[in-house]
């Protein structure tokens, strides 16, 4: 799909928010990302989490190819994917060797259009030590609240308090020029949608995206209704 969008286009960002790359093979990963990367001229952005076991496209599926069930067993292989991604990227052949996965003498070419690597937003879930010290080794960061704040749109104090955090783990506010503070939230329709969105840009926000995951509002129509309509605009 995103190679068809990225053959349509010609500068809208492409990515899928968010892939659950456990559920993925490290090289056909790496292969596909680096194809829509050419095809788009380097537009390609990749959102990246563990996944959850209660996706119904995904629950009950057992045997090869499967989820793994534990928290830290899908973050390791997130980590060790993400490895792979970056040594793909270089256009040189690599070797790797992980807890999970094993490739000796892997060539994947040609290497990205956007250099040095195709942008990587891991999910991050403000207040969780790992989640958050993985999202500053890369590109961007996709915002999470944690626990029982799981499922609220962060607020503008939140975005805040994360931007402080991740400057002081990059090594300052320089460290954090090209990275991405990624929401997700519902703002189509709202009457404070303008207002939301200046408070989260002063926050340090550099993308607000309008997610709807079900219900109504999640409907085909609805989504071309939306991106019709646009962003707020600033």
């Amino acid at each position: 799909m995103l190679g068809a969008i990225a053959a349509a286009t010609q500068r809208v960002q492409l990515g899928a928010l968010v892939l659950a790359v456990p559920r993925r093979q490290p090289l056909d990963l790496a292969r596909q990302a680096l194809t829509v990367d050419q095809l788009s001229g380097g537009r390609l952005v990749l959102p990246v989490g563990i996944g959850v076991l209660d996706d119904r496209a995904f629950s009950g599926v057992t045997g090869r190819g499967a989820t793994p069930s534990g928290l830290r067993e899908r973050a390791d292989l997130l980590d060790e994917t993400l490895a792979v991604l970056d040594l793909a990227a270089t256009g040189e052949t690599f070797s790797f060797e992980g807890q999970h996965y094993r490739f000796d003498d892997v060539l994947i070419s040609p290497a990205p259009t956007h250099r040095p690597r195709i942008p990587v937003w891991p999910v991050g879930v403000w207040q969780a030590e790992r989640s958050l010290a993985r999202a500053a080794r890369w590109d961007g960061i996709v915002v999470q609240l944690r626990g029982e704040r799981a499922m609220e749109d962060p607020s503008p104090q939140d975005v805040a308090d994360l931007v402080a955090d991740l400057t002081d783990r990059r090594g300052g506010p320089e460290a954090m020029r090209d990275f991405d503070i990624v929401i997700q939230g519902r703002f189509a329709g709202d009457d404070d949608a303008h207002e939301r969105a200046v408070a989260y840009q002063e926050a340090g926000a550099t993308w607000w995206i309008d997610g709807h995951w079900e219900g109504p509002d999640a409907h085909f129509e609805r989504q071309i209704e939306l991106v019709s309509g646009g962003p707020p605009r600033l």
